[in-house]
């Protein structure tokens, strides 16, 4: 039987199978939705709310809600600003240090609430305004220049491509899905690279065809994206071109807008 649970650490971990051992394909961070589909000991399989992404996590990450809960999304719309210090103090005066982006469950009047336990914040939280996109999405992407490439990471402390245009895209009131290949399903097609604009997104494939890799256009000849690190590359209709490594590196297939 289905249930309803919330995240109630920092960051989460979603692994491909119910082992730590196990390869970590997606992350929740405090504040994220999940629904239980299946639960051993130990582990449950879940699929978020915000992508409908499946996974197997530790069960001990997870604070339980009501169905209603779960639905109410306007209990969700605050976040956590893009800062390093967005702290929480538990009712038991312990803290917890919180990525942008991370969910204020309830937030009212400086407190959050995962289910009946009530959590002080410390910071001034915001509500991501799709109406404002084009004028802060180019700083919301290049906050997170530097950050390490992380395979499933969704954070300042690692972030894999689609991760983070998914959680650009988010904190400026866009909800994207979790993978490239998912991505590049959404959106209207942007004929030409001549005409691509700030925020649309390109995405990148093999030499089999599959979408492989996504970034964020800064114009029609630079890109941000997660290769390695966060970074600024230049992109032409080859695709995109390393200088540190005299070559290019992903070729161009699509681009994709959303705004």
């Amino acid at each position: 039987m289905e249930s309803y649970h919330v995240c109630r650490i920092a960051i989460a971990p979603l692994r491909k199978e119910p082992s730590d051992r196990s390869e970590i394909t997606s992350q929740l961070l405090f504040g994220d939705r999940a629904k239980v589909l299946e639960k051993t000991e130990k582990w449950c399989y879940v699929q978020s709310q915000h992508d409908q992404y499946e996974g197997w996590m530790d069960y001990k990450q997870l604070e339980k809600i009501s169905s209603q809960q779960y639905a109410d999304d306007q209990g969700f719309v605050y976040r956590s600003p893009l800062q390093l210090d967005n702290t929480l103090i538990g009712e038991n005066g312990t803290k917890y240090y919180l990525s942008p982006g991370s969910r204020l469950p309830y937030y009212d009047d400086g407190f959050c609430f995962l289910g009946e336990k009530k959590y002080e914040v410390t910071f001034k939280p915001f509500v991501p305004e799709l109406a404002t996109f084009g004028s802060k999405v180019e700083e919301t992407a290049k906050f997170f220049e530097n950050t390490p490439y992380l395979w499933g990471g969704r954070t300042l402390f690692g972030i894999d491509c689609s991760g983070f245009v998914q959680m650009v895209y988010s904190l400026n009131g866009i909800q994207l899905r979790r993978d490239a290949s998912q991505q590049a399903e959404q959106g209207e097609l942007v004929d030409f690279l001549a005409a691509a604009k700030l925020g649309d997104l390109a995405f990148f494939d093999n030499d089999e065809g599959k979408i492989i890799h996504v970034g964020l256009m800064l114009g029609n000849d630079k890109i941000i994206h997660s290769a390695g690190m966060v970074r600024i590359d230049p992109i032409d209709n080859q695709g995109i071109y390393n200088a540190e490594l005299g070559k290019y590196t992903h070729q161009l297939r699509i681009i994709k807008r959303f705004v």
